[in-house]
């Protein structure tokens, strides 16, 4: 193009030099040399330098050219991108998304979504086609399907399609088929006082009497069987209670039970003030065996904790000493099945034991003897002594059928109910100075009563909360401690609004689907849990902090007790049998 471009010139400048025109003759060779270049043909006609196409006209030393092998290599495309600017293949443009994952997306997340609920494909349809399709999906029940083409494979349906085969698809702007109607015996004369019928006749086809056919029959009388031996207690004669004494001086020189707590020890156990500083324990120091299946409760002797009674799945109570050789002093054998929860009375004398035979029994823990039986003819998850001391005839239990019950030792009698749970009643906790008690439920909710009246005072139940099958009080009766199913330690104020203290959450451990009782070091300093995976877990309680943890158990650890005279001792509880002590 540069030569065409150049073509006048050159050969201008190319006669000038080779030819020699005289100065005389000028004019005659500027008209020969004029003639030449109208006879030439016009493709070899020199450029004129002052048209635009001219002065467009460039030489580009490098072009864009594709290199070889280029097909090969795959381009990637960003997800976000509006636009393409390029005819991409269908493996760059269906390509997974490449590079670095967000790992906290979840999958629901990562899913791709086009507005706020999800993603939406574009489709054009009529409006008043799709409108008549809706409202009569919504008043029939079935709809053409739209992902069918009519035009070529036919009608097709969604939703009821017996009801679109027998209208034949009508719709709710199209009168559908008449349906036969029942022939009903009619009597309209007012005069017929005694056969009147009126609207209410009979049809004609009508059965005014079903009864069901032999095999239906034998079906019924199997499900009431089985629902009738479910409810019933097996009527057959009360397991013989007995308690088995396995020491040989339960009584020392003064005629004093192993219930009278020692004197000879460094540590005060009377006093009712706690340590002034708690510590991290750090050795186990001794390990307590003989249940022979898991353990579900363990509980301090009332204020002196020197004896530690347990309950297990055996269907056994054991008593223990604490100090001294730690022997196993008593078993208490009187339940069928296993053992929920244990209780004790304000002086230690007696205890409660709830089974899941649907018993509760009160024990006298001296003489191993059964005082009374109390049954509602429902399973007990958690019974409590009243802990006032002038109402210590009085006990509540939360059983199985939504209701908490209270009895009356003295009598035998049920003398209070509180019927307001929606699921199976798992604690109860007295608060404000025994005036009022917490539970909490399968319902997911928790309730505050007034002693003595049936109607609760509180209900609280958010979306977030999860069950809370264990709750423990603060020493200074200010906080409840309550471990929530969704694997944490959520705080309660245990004083006038009872709200949640969403400042304050323990987290850490892994509780989800086991009732692991939780429990407070004397000086409120610590907390600490079992899990689901034998762990024992402590927290620090001003800032939420986990401080320690450790495989207390093999199976769950079920229960923890902080010593409440000592200073660094924990007991623990697990699924395997074991009841280890930690120091």
């Amino acid at each position: 193009m540069l030569g065409i471009q150049n073509y006048g010139s050159s050969s201008e400048e190319e006669h000038s030099e080779n030819e020699e025109i005289p100065k005389a003759d000028g004019e005659k060779s500027t008209t020969e040399a004029t003639k030449r270049k109208e006879e030439m043909p016009d493709y070899l006609k020199p450029v004129d330098p002052k048209l635009s196409v001219a002065k467009s006209l460039a030489v580009c030393a490098a072009p864009e050219v594709v290199p070889m092998g280029s097909a090969a290599v795959q381009r990637t495309i960003d997800p976000t991108l509006k636009e393409v600017e390029y005819n991409p293949r269908y493996e760059e443009l269906f390509a997974p998304v490449k590079g670095p994952e967000n790992p906290d997306l979840t999958q629901q997340m990562k899913a791709a979504r086009n507005t706020l609920a999800g993603y939406v494909e574009k489709a054009h349809i009529n409006a008043f086609e799709f409108e008549n399709q809706r409202r009569t999906f919504h008043t029939y029940g079935y709809a053409l399907d739209p992902s069918v083409d009519e035009e070529a494979d036919g009608r097709s349906f969604v939703g009821d399609l017996q009801s679109a085969y027998d209208d034949d698809g009508k719709t709710v702007f199209e009168a559908p088929k008449p349906k036969k109607k029942r022939k009903q015996e009619k009597n309209d004369n007012p005069e017929d006082i005694e056969g009147f019928l009126g609207p209410w006749g009979q049809y004609k086809d009508e059965q005014r009497v079903a009864k069901p056919n032999e095999q239906e029959k034998a079906e019924l009388e199997e499900i009431l069987s089985k629902r009738h031996r479910r409810n019933r207690i097996p009527e057959d004669k009360p397991l013989e209670e007995k308690s088995i004494l396995h020491i040989k001086d339960a009584y020392d020189y003064q005629g004093r039970s192993y219930l009278h707590a020692p004197h000879d020890l460094d540590v005060n156990l009377r006093t009712g003030a706690p340590p002034t500083k708690c510590f991290l324990p750090k050795a186990h120091i001794h390990t307590w065996t003989g249940h022979t299946k898991g353990i579900s409760a363990i509980r301090w002797f009332p204020r002196t904790a020197h004896l530690l009674l347990s309950g297990s799945m055996d269907c056994r109570v054991k008593l223990w000493e604490v100090y001294g050789e730690r022997r196993c002093i008593r078993t208490f054998n009187g339940h069928r099945q296993a053992i929920k929860d244990i209780a004790w009375n304000n002086k230690g004398t007696k205890f409660l034991s709830a089974s899941y035979d649907r018993y509760i029994k009160l024990w006298d823990a001296e003489t191993g003897e059964v005082v009374s039986r109390f049954t509602a003819r429902k399973m007990p998850f958690c019974v409590k002594f009243h802990p006032d001391n002038n109402k210590q005839h009085l006990f509540v239990a939360g059983t199985s059928d939504k209701k908490i019950i209270c009895w009356d030792t003295r009598s035998g009698d049920i003398v209070q109910e509180y019927d307001r749970h929606l699921g199976a009643v798992n604690t109860i906790t007295f608060v404000d100075e025994n005036r009022r008690f917490v539970t909490t439920s399968d319902d997911k909710s928790m309730r505050i009563w007034e002693w003595d009246i049936p109607v609760d005072m509180k209900y609280i139940a958010d979306p977030t909360m999860h069950s809370m099958p264990a709750v423990t009080l603060a020493p200074n009766g200010k906080w409840l401690a309550c471990q929530s199913l969704d694997n944490k330690i959520v705080i309660f104020s245990a004083l006038n609004r009872f709200k949640m203290n969403r400042k304050k959450s323990f987290t850490g451990h892994m509780v989800s689907g086991y009732a692991c009782q939780l429990d407070f070091s004397p000086d409120m300093s610590y907390l600490v849990s079992g899990d689901g995976d034998g762990k024992c877990y402590i927290w620090d309680w001003k800032t939420s902090k986990m401080y320690k943890k450790w495989q207390a158990h093999e199976g769950v650890c079920i229960s923890t007790l902080w010593h409440p005279h000592e200073a660094s001792k924990v007991v623990t509880a697990g699924w395997d049998g074991l009841i280890k002590f930690w120091d």
